[in-house]
């Protein structure tokens, strides 16, 4: 297929042409395509982003490419460990689809607030603009952030700290 069909079918399939992140990464896209082979990867001209819209820190361009203007895709070459050689998107080549669920963490974060006022932090309103308040932060930090309450056994999310007494 073209670059431009070979990405419609990994997207419609899977995730997206592959795109190495890492040298081992390329080697293991490089042994699915026989060598002497070129075969398409997710790469194109436009700053040589990836097409799912990442700019990764690996490169393993060929010397002296990318070098024209008119070649805005990109193919790995196998028998060249996987170097990689900008082509015209239009040229009918192989190509490594991945399956790249979105890996994911779970992350706990305790909260101590610190506030003067009678506000009830269970009651579901203020819950409901405190996460909304987390969230425009979380964004920021990027997308793909879930938020959400963790209740205690007692079935309430924040607890009020007991004043520790003082020892004389």
């Amino acid at each position: 297929m073209n670059w431009e069909e070979a990405q419609s079918f990994c997207r419609d399939h899977y995730t997206d042409l592959a795109f190495p992140r890492s040298q081992a990464e390329n080697e293991e896209i490089a042994a699915e395509i026989p060598g002497g082979v070129l075969g398409w990867i997710g790469l194109y001209r436009e700053s040589w982003k990836w097409s799912d819209g990442h700019m990764y820190l690996f490169q393993n361009w060929l010397q002296a490419k990318p070098d024209s203007q008119s070649e805005l895709c990109s193919v790995a070459r196998f028998s060249s460990s996987g170097g990689w050689d900008d082509w015209n998107c239009d040229k009918l080549k192989p190509f490594i689809c991945h399956d790249d669920p979105q890996p994911f963490t779970t992350q706990v974060v305790k909260v101590k607030l610190v506030l003067n006022s009678a506000l009830d932090l269970n009651d579901p309103a203020v819950l409901e603009n405190m996460k909304a308040e987390l969230r425009l932060m979380l964004d920021q930090q990027g997308p793909d952030v879930k938020l959400s309450w963790k209740k205690q056994q007692d079935g309430k999310i924040f607890h009020q700290e007991e004043e520790e007494e003082k020892l004389q």
